[in-house]
């Protein structure tokens, strides 16, 4: 018994040889196979280490699989904040930029290749966006004029969120800050306009009821009419406000084959009225019989043309009244006279509601300031636009253009 016992002991430890050296094998087979690429077939090993094998295969594939996740969830956010209108800037601790959407980097001025874990109060310096950052107090946004860009107003917003972060939006508000400027001009100029007549009609009710029986009938007479002509300027005055306001918030104008030549007898009906003889008005019309378009809109477009030529063009003066087709195509309704003219200064700003060259001119001819912001708009809504050249001392020349598809649909 005592000989078989080496014996034994000889044949356990080959045995726990072997297992060793078939494990040392299983190992390092396991360590090539975990430096492939994710996704090498498993191999197969066989027993607990072909099930270790799959254990491990299994974990790396869920966790790859997650990782792609991320990746894929990571790439439709920047998508999305790339697509944004507004600026998207995502700040870490110290106010350092991490990323940027192109619409930041075009705002802010920052460079994602370049700036990137800088501090953004070192690529932004305006004293005002540095103090709403370091000030911590992202209940409001901050108004910002742009240095970089003068004349450019920005929104901007800081929103904590993570472990010290900041996302930072950026908008730019130049247009609504025009609109808003705009809108407060609008009614200062709308009240001036209609507190002028109205305390001049006031005063002569006043003076009539004061003293009617010390006025002779001439004198009463002339009151009347004064106060009569003032408030035809405010009628006017709020049919053309009325007119401006359908025209900016309407839907597009319901269109119809518009028979040219009734708008354009109407036209210059209302312009020989308006000027009583005092001027020549010729009107040629070699232009296409018919137009697409709506006839109303057309009609107070080409005649507020024509009543600005005859307010501004001295008694004795020519103005002419020219419709005709291009070789382009294109339709023109053309009024040019020979007034007094415009300075170079101000044709840009000629559409601009109650803008005026001469106030005074403007006032006394019975002109409301909105004529040439309603032709504007009719043409805008036609496809169209107007074309204005003008010299001082020699005349003016407005030119309504409208595009060729409205006279070839015509």
């Amino acid at each position: 018994m005592t000989g078989i016992l080496p014996w034994i002991a000889a044949g356990l430890l080959l045995v726990l040889v072997a297992v060793v050296l078939r494990d040392g094998m299983q190992l390092r087979r396991l360590i090539r196979w975990a430096r492939q690429p994710i996704g090498t077939p498993v191999p197969d090993a066989g027993g607990r280490w072909g099930d270790a094998f799959v254990a491990l295969h299994q974990r790396a594939r869920g966790a790859a699989e997650q990782r792609e996740q991320l990746h894929e969830a990571l790439e439709r956010f920047r998508q999305a904040a790339q697509a944004m209108p507004d600026g998207v800037v995502i700040l870490g601790r110290q106010l350092v930029i991490e990323w940027a959407n192109g619409q930041a980097e075009h705002l802010l001025g920052i460079d994602n290749g370049r700036d990137v874990g800088a501090p953004v109060i070192n690529i932004v310096r305006e004293p005002n966006f540095v103090a709403y950052l370091q000030g911590q107090d992202y209940a409001t946004p901050r108004l910002l004029r742009s240095v970089r860009m003068p004349g450019q107003s920005l929104q901007v917003r800081a929103v904590p969120f993570g472990q010290g972060r900041l996302m930072l939006l950026v908008r730019d508000v130049t247009q609504f800050e025009r609109l808003e400027t705009m809108r407060r001009d609008f009614v200062a100029n709308v009240s001036h306009e209609l507190k002028t007549p109205l305390t001049v009609v006031s005063g002569f009710i006043d003076t009539l009821g004061d003293g009617w029986s010390d006025l002779s009938p001439d004198e009463a007479k002339h009151l009347l009419t004064l106060a009569g002509e003032q408030a035809s300027r405010m009628r006017h005055l709020i049919e053309d406000l009325l007119t401006l306001s359908a025209l900016e918030t309407d839907a597009p104008p319901q269109e119809e084959q518009v028979s040219m030549a009734a708008v354009l007898a109407d036209v210059r009906e209302e312009a020989v009225v308006l000027s009583a003889g005092r001027h020549e008005i010729v009107l040629v019309d070699n232009g296409p019989p018919g137009l697409l378009g709506n006839p109303r809109e057309l009609r107070s477009a080409f005649g507020n043309l024509a009543s600005n030529a005859v307010r501004y063009t001295p008694a004795g003066g020519r103005i002419d009244l020219l419709w005709q087709r291009e070789s382009n195509g294109e339709a023109v309704f053309t009024v040019a006279d020979n007034g007094i003219g415009i300075e170079p200064q101000h044709i840009g700003r000629l559409t601009e509601r109650f803008y005026r060259v001469d106030r005074g001119r403007s006032r006394e001819t019975g002109g409301t300031g909105l004529g040439l912001a309603i032709v504007k708009h009719v043409l805008e809504r036609h496809g169209g636009r107007l074309h204005v050249e003008s010299k001082p001392g020699e005349g003016s020349r407005f030119a309504a253009r409208l595009p060729a598809r409205r006279v070839a649909a015509a």
